[in-house]
């Protein structure tokens, strides 16, 4: 329940993207805002984001003005010179980490300041999309009929990836088609331009230096060529959009043909290695990512917490069950997710919930996955009908919220207009307060009846 409001133009960090970046434009991936949750995965921010002077002299401040065409040419030109000096100096630090000065030449020829990676970066927007809007494209007639083509071209390969991983079929497709509709936009970008790029400019420097590292690596390897190495301006490569040092962790040669390839037409690596990455982190075969359910009148929300995990069968036992009134099998322990509050859809959710969170933590993203999945099987729309025409709080108003928290007495680590599990808790606990409803949900009529404390 972590995430309700989805920053649009931020979705599509692929697996271990810093929070705010995006991988392809088209991405369905959302993503908290710059400086919110941490990194995913295995490649959290390492270290304070430190350089030395000549290199922070070399930097380039990068305005909304400064991209007008009259100063483009001269900001450029000094970009590309301070850039140049920078890569003299990486190019040092990356032979200390084992790459070789031909790999580390071949991978450079020609790589030059890219502004339209730092405007990509810089300019995020700040405009904001409900989860239902978020739903409505993930699991679209559109998706779920090219994933339903894309499971009938590639339903071999699926099917031997399913057997050796225990991962369904079905899964893999709709990662995939979230990531990259289904290989159709997998990012043209040189890669290590675009990491080089991002490193030079310092405002995330010690992570992307850490991919920019990783990618070098994977040309060392052999697995791809500079060349192709192409992808998203953030760092996401492939199918599924693996950044480097999820790449050098997770990815596999599923062909056999030496090179594990999820840059090609051929699928079949990238899918493997997503099936691959949900294995490593646990996933069940069987168990389904969330069921949707009803809630007996006068259900307290409350209750309703990651943390709060149950049998279905004991779940059932307080009158909750799935949408044709069916208690749903015991598939494992769940919790029931509320993810529009005491409106809209609820759902029962497994470990395997947890797994697919690994790729992306938004919950909306988890759920669009699992429901597009579910789709793809031939499953129903979700069939609760969702808040729409609420007017969401904007980033500035979520700040605004967790500020009045504190003041009201419920304190939190940081003020950083993202909606994590503490600032659902304090909401909860301001809401059981004031005598209304603990759904733990960031509404203008909360923010209302915090402004007048």
């Amino acid at each position: 329940m972590r995430i309700h409001v989805l920053v649009a133009a931020l979705a599509g960090a692929v697996i271990g993207l810093p929070a705010g970046a995006s991988p392809l434009e088209t991405s369905l991936r959302p993503q908290p805002r710059p400086g919110g949750q941490a990194e995913l995965v295995s490649v959290a921010a390492t270290a304070a984001i430190a350089r030395d002077g000549l290199a922070r002299s070399l930097r380039p401040v990068l305005r909304p003005d400064d991209l007008s065409s009259g100063g483009e040419a001269v900001r450029v030109a000094a970009s590309n010179s301070g850039f140049d000096r920078w890569i003299q100096g990486f190019r040092g630090r990356a032979l200390a980490q084992g790459i070789s000065p031909r790999v580390f030449d071949a991978a450079f020829q020609g790589a030059r300041y890219n502004s339209g990676v730092i405007e990509k970066d810089r300019n995020q927007s700040e405009f904001t999309r409900q989860i239902w809007d978020y739903l409505d494209s993930a699991a679209s007639p559109v998706r779920v009929s090219n994933g339903q083509a894309a499971l009938r071209r590639h339903g071999r390969t699926l099917e031997r990836i399913e057997r050796h991983y225990g991962v369904e079929k079905e899964v893999v497709a709709a990662i995939w088609g979230l990531e990259s509709a289904y290989g159709e936009r997998r990012g043209d970008i040189p890669l290590i331009e675009a990491l080089a790029t991002l490193s030079f400019d310092g405002r995330r420097g010690a992570f992307f230096e850490k991919q920019l590292i990783a990618a070098l690596k994977i040309i060392q390897s052999g697995d791809v060529t500079p060349r192709d190495m192409k992808g998203s301006w953030a760092g996401a490569m492939g199918h599924t959009q693996f950044i480097p040092t999820s790449y050098l962790a997770y990815a596999v040669d599923f062909t056999g043909d030496g090179k594990r390839d999820i840059w090609s037409e051929d699928p079949t690596d990238a899918l493997a290695s997503t099936a691959a990455y949900l294995k490593r982190f646990g996933w069940t075969k069987g168990q389904p990512w969330g069921v949707e359910v009803r809630l007996p009148r006068g259900f307290p929300h409350a209750v309703a917490r990651r943390d709060n995990r149950k049998m279905p069968s004991q779940w059932a036992a307080e009158g909750v069950r799935d949408m044709n009134g069916k208690p749903v099998p015991d598939y494992g322990r769940a919790s029931i997710l509320l993810p529009a509050g005491a409106e809209g859809a609820a759902f029962m959710i497994f470990d395997n919930f947890a797994v697919i969170e690994r790729y992306n933590q938004a919950d909306a993203y988890v759920i669009g996955v699992g429901h597009l999945s579910d789709r793809l099987r031939g499953g129903p729309e979700i069939q609760a009908s969702w808040p729409r025409g609420y007017k969401p709080l904007s980033f500035k108003e979520k700040q605004e919220m967790q500020r009045h928290l504190v003041r009201a007495g419920f304190p939190l680590e940081k003020i950083d207009g993202i909606i994590g599990p503490n600032t659902i808790d304090a909401i909860r606990g301001f809401q059981n307060a004031i005598g209304v409803t603990p759904d733990g949900f960031p509404s203008q009529t909360l923010l209302a009846h915090l402004r007048k404390r």
